[in-house]
């Protein structure tokens, strides 16, 4: 402050020196303006030439230093231009403290050139702190721990504040009002400036809860039928969550979408140990009937269902004799069905496969009768997630289901198609 208060007092007696060494008048207007003039010249290459001096230097000695140095957040400063924006901040700060050595307080262009020189030192020291805030974004994002998160929406975030706070402060400014008076004004006109950001606002609320909640990130594949939205993020902005649907379209949504509507997130099962399958097959009740003992041998012959019919019959022929039970008639007592046995079979079955997560639900329920037959529902998880390989699961196990069906005596019921109807029409006729 001392050598810059110097400079002003050399200024100072530089002006009168054009003075003296032109032999100009004092007293004359337009010699003490050629003197001001030619100050406020020396002023500008004194602060061009520093500026010059300054950018050297960082280019020249502090840029090679920076990339010899092992860690990694000086070279993402040093990438988005943080040292060149600091650097463009020497000149206005010289030029604005250097004014009043050429022009006299309260003079027009003494304001309009020291006003200026702040606007400019707002706007650069901005740009400066803009470009930390995005080095700051790519040093995060680039970790583990916070890749997916919504970090984007809260750069946006706070550029934004950034960018209304340097406008106020510029306002302020060149109007030569207090921020404060400014904001008081504006305060005024709140209503119709929240209808206009309405939108920046609710994103800006909304990612601080998508944020605070660890609700999405990139990623994620989510569902939203109301905005036809089932697909995987890829980006979360402020005013923006742009999903990729399974059919290569890009769906937009506002960020408050996913906070007040409803939505499904995948994360947590593609997270958890499974997928889950839930389907059913539908047995022609006409076709359920109890088994006699020559159809419990022959089912006995199945491996991975013997130890379950053996013990099954131990305990029904306890039972029966307990209860003194005439087995000569099938309805009397306790007794296997073949709806039963194929049951236990497939809950074997699914207990065998390598790709059914035993660790979670397995299991094959029976559900209430319909027009349809008789729901058998095969409820499990399978550890392959990814769409296509689960698919395929989903497919082998309902295929082999199918197929083994009428080695139980049972029929898998299917509404009658036009041919089917059509032969019985003329079957009947015939007779």
């Amino acid at each position: 402050m001392v050598i810059l208060n110097n400079t002003v007092n050399s200024l100072t007696e530089f002006n009168h020196f054009f003075i003296s060494i032109f032999q100009w008048d004092a007293t004359d207007t337009m010699h003490i303006l050629w003197a001001k003039l030619i100050t406020v010249a020396a002023i500008f290459l004194f602060a061009w030439g520093c500026n010059k001096v300054v950018r050297y230097f960082l280019i020249h000695v502090v840029t090679p230093i920076i990339k010899k140095t092992k860690i990694q957040w000086d070279d993402i400063l040093l990438h988005h231009g943080v040292l060149t924006h600091l650097s463009k901040l020497v000149a206005p700060i010289i030029i604005y403290t250097l004014t009043p050595a050429a022009l006299p307080d309260g003079d027009f262009w003494f304001a309009v050139l020291e006003r200026l020189s702040l606007v400019y030192i707002t706007i650069s020291f901005t740009r400066m702190i803009n470009s930390v805030f995005t080095a700051i974004y790519d040093m995060f994002s680039d970790k583990q721990e916070y890749k997916g998160r919504p970090l984007k929406g809260l750069l946006q975030t706070s550029q934004v504040i950034l960018i209304i706070i340097a406008g106020i402060l510029c306002i302020s400014i060149i109007m030569n009002e207090s921020p404060k008076t400014l904001l008081t004004t504006l305060g005024a006109s709140a209503a119709i400036i929240l209808l206009i950001f309405k939108d920046s606002i609710m994103g800006f609320v909304a990612g601080i809860q998508l944020a605070a909640n660890d609700m999405v990130k990139v990623g994620d594949w989510i569902c939203m039928p109301k905005y036809n939205v089932d697909g995987n993020i890829i980006e979360v902005s402020l005013n923006t969550v742009k999903v990729q649907n399974w059919d290569n379209t890009i769906v937009t949504v506002p960020p408050y979408a996913l906070v007040s509507d409803s939505m499904q997130n995948w994360k947590g099962m593609t997270e958890s140990g499974g997928r889950r399958i839930k389907r059913s097959v539908y047995i022609d009740q006409n076709s359920v009937a109890f088994l006699n003992k020559e159809d419990i041998e022959a089912f006995k012959k199945i491996q991975i269902l013997r130890p379950y019919i053996e013990e099954e019959e131990a305990e029904l022929l306890e039972y029966n004799k307990k209860m003194g039970i005439d087995d000569s008639v099938l309805v009397n007592g306790r007794r296997q069905t073949n709806l039963g046995i194929f049951r236990a079979y497939l809950k074997q079955y699914l207990l065998n496969l390598p790709v059914v997560n035993q660790e979670l639900t397995c299991m094959v329920r029976q559900l209430p009768p319909s027009p349809k037959g008789v729901p058998l529902e095969l409820y499990f998880f399978s550890t392959i997630k990814s769409w296509v390989a689960y698919e395929g699961v989903q497919a082998d196990v309902f295929d082999h289901v199918l197929a083994v069906v009428p080695h139980f005596g049972l029929r898998v019921f299917q509404e009658p198609t036009g041919q089917e109807i059509q032969q019985a029409i003329s079957s009947i006729s015939k007779n």
